[in-house]
């Protein structure tokens, strides 16, 4: 699955952004909050007017503090899925029943320096792992590939089915990086600059899901 990032977007024409990717699986959406992370963009309200534009399943990554109290609204609001940080949650296992309660599927998402296996467990309450693949707060950034073996460890429990999540990442992937993720077992891609720098969206779209296909 393509996500693309509508971070990499023209924050002014947010609407034809979404409609220009008509083809992807999700659209990805980032809300920060200037205090989880070093990078203030948008929030509910603007989430909202988004969702309203576009029929593309979107993906809503909150990279803020205090997402006990306010990730609940993203899920009422209409976003299919909903990920939080396991850094920032306070009590992740009601917070996942919560979003999965208001409608959304509950995601869990992890820094490149945060270690997978201490949420295993929590992860059982979960519908998607994130993993990020760069720091999260700009986009833009280059790839780190020392991520993967969270993946391949995520990507065995699933395999085996001691877990049942969707293993997404986000971070610097294009049509260099997107294979490597893929090889090592990732799901479904977030891509930025890769989408939303291309001529075509949509072509760009194509050319990473058949890369990631023939990496698989």
């Amino acid at each position: 699955m393509i996500a693309p990032s509508i971070l990499a977007a023209d924050f002014a024409r947010l609407a034809e952004a979404a409609q220009s990717v008509k083809d992807a699986d999700w659209l990805h959406v980032d809300v920060m909050d200037g205090h989880f992370v070093p990078n203030l963009t948008i929030g509910l309200p603007v989430v909202k007017a988004i969702l309203n534009s576009t029929a593309i399943p979107v993906d809503c990554h909150l990279m803020i503090e205090d997402p006990d109290r306010w990730a609940v609204g993203y899920a009422e609001a209409g976003a299919y899925n909903v990920t939080v940080h396991a850094e920032a949650a306070a009590d992740p296992v009601k917070l996942a029943n919560d979003l999965r309660a208001a409608g959304a599927k509950a995601g869990l998402s992890v820094k490149p320096g945060t270690p997978f296996e201490p949420y295993v467990e929590l992860l059982r309450h979960y519908d998607t792992l994130l993993v990020m693949s760069v720091e999260p707060g700009f986009g833009g950034q280059e790839f780190m590939p020392e991520v993967l073996d969270k993946v391949r460890r995520a990507r065995r429990l699933v395999d085996s089915g001691e877990l049942r999540v969707v293993v997404e990442i986000d971070g610097g992937i294009n049509a260099d990086t997107i294979e490597q993720a893929a090889e090592a077992g990732v799901d479904c891609f977030v891509a930025g600059s890769a989408v939303y720098g291309a001529n075509d969206p949509g072509r760009a779209i194509e050319a990473l899901r058949d890369r990631a296909r023939r990496a698989m």
